[in-house]
């Protein structure tokens, strides 16, 4: 039994030994507020100005540019989005002055070797909408703002006019909400760009499943059918999929993804944590302990989430796999990866084919080989590991 605590002991001070080097390592950019945004309609749930973090690119990577979207899921009704008000998710006045760039963003070369020396920006998320929402009124009692495409529009118009218009290469990636958000822009951000740039999107824990949960019941599907109401997005949606479905089906990758014509790569967990917490399970008291840690499902909860994995091959399938489509699908029970040190690259990030989610992605961005892989069933990947409250929010 001591031994027992003594090992867990050290496996915990282990991690938060290494969680203190990764942060030590990432790079603390400044906040950049667009003051001219508000004039264009352009702000945050409370009205106030949207804001990116920019870390200017040099030497060969001048005129390559990564723009990454924050995620922090989304508010469906007027009780949520006023809750996010008050926090940074809803406006620019709560975020910090700087913000830590790590992963797919990290400046240095040892950790990020293909990207790290490009314009590095993290557009942040104050809307609650993956950037579709565009309502014109604003409600006299409530003051909340839905205008969450208009964010990306002035916040695009702003990078182009420091140098984004001459990109040679150019990368729109997001995790989770924000990896929503790279799939539904990603053609509306290479139309910005000049023709013959090399222009390719990443999609990492932003491919949401239309699944039913465990009593049968279409949740997300709701869930996301009163996102789309509250903040009219329906007219940011792809046109080619709301001419034929339902708005609401048109959040979901699945029915869109295969009409986007810019390259894409995808990084996903067929049993994303977030997914299995708040689609498959989202209220089954009885999951508590298995949503937290999927080591302590029963077998019926596992063969229940196994299940689950194969209903996302399913949706996934529409994309495809030409060469200028990548996918990276781990079976690791956690969510977003590329912006996580531990997981984008370091010693004992995850691997499929004997390779880190860094170098797939890099292989596929400057063609020097397609990657497509799909991981085997959990528990079988040796290489994957979770991180403490990492899915706390989207």
């Amino acid at each position: 039994m001591e031994s027992t605590k003594l090992g867990q002991w050290l496996k915990l001070n282990l991690l938060v030994i290494l969680l203190v080097l990764l942060k030590a390592e990432a790079d603390f950019v400044p906040t950049t507020i667009v003051q001219n945004a508000v004039a264009k309609g352009a702000v945050c749930l409370d009205g106030s100005p949207p804001a990116y973090n920019f870390d200017k690119g040099y030497g060969k990577g001048s005129n390559s540019w990564l723009v990454h979207m924050e995620g922090g899921g989304w508010c469906h009704n007027v009780t949520n989005c006023l809750g996010r008000m008050t926090t940074r998710l809803g406006s620019s006045k709560q975020m910090n002055k700087t913000l830590a760039f790590s992963g797919i963003l990290n400046d240095k070369k040892q950790f990020n070797p293909d990207f790290y020396n490009w314009n590095r920006i993290k557009i942040r998320y104050c809307d609650g909408s993956s950037f579709t929402g565009d309502v014109e009124a604003v409600d006299p009692v409530t003051k909340l703002h839905f205008r969450g495409a208009r964010i990306f529009e002035a916040v695009m118009e702003e990078l182009l006019a420091k140098g984004m218009k001459k990109a040679q290469n150019a990368i729109l990636s997001g995790c989770s909400a924000g990896g929503l958000t790279s799939l539904l822009h990603c053609d509306r951000f290479r139309a910005l760009l000049p023709k013959g740039s090399n222009v390719k999107c990443i999609s990492d824990a932003g491919y949401f499943i239309n699944a039913k949960d465990i009593s049968g019941a279409p949740h997300f599907e709701e869930y996301f059918n009163q996102i789309v109401t509250l903040h009219g997005s329906v007219k940011n949606l792809p046109g080619s999929c709301t001419s034929k479905l339902k708005p609401e089906l048109c959040f979901f990758p699945q029915n869109f993804v295969s009409q986007i014509t810019t390259p894409i790569f995808v990084v996903n967990s067929p049993i994303d944590s977030y997914q299995i917490k708040n689609i498959l399970a989202p209220d089954a008291d009885d999951w508590k302990n298995c949503k937290l840690d999927i080591t302590k499902c029963t077998p019926a909860q596992l063969n229940q989430v196994q299940g689950f994995r194969k209903e996302f091959l399913r949706a996934l399938a529409p994309i495809g796999n030409s060469s200028s489509v990548g996918t990276f699908i781990d079976s690791c029970y956690l969510h977003c990866q590329t912006e996580l040190q531990e997981f984008w690259l370091f010693n004992g990030s995850p691997l499929l084919a004997n390779t880190t989610i860094a170098k797939s992605v890099a292989d596929w961005f400057y063609d020097r080989r397609p990657f497509h892989q799909i991981d085997c069933p959990y528990p079988c990947n040796p290489t994957c590991h979770t991180h403490v409250n990492q899915d706390a929010e989207l």
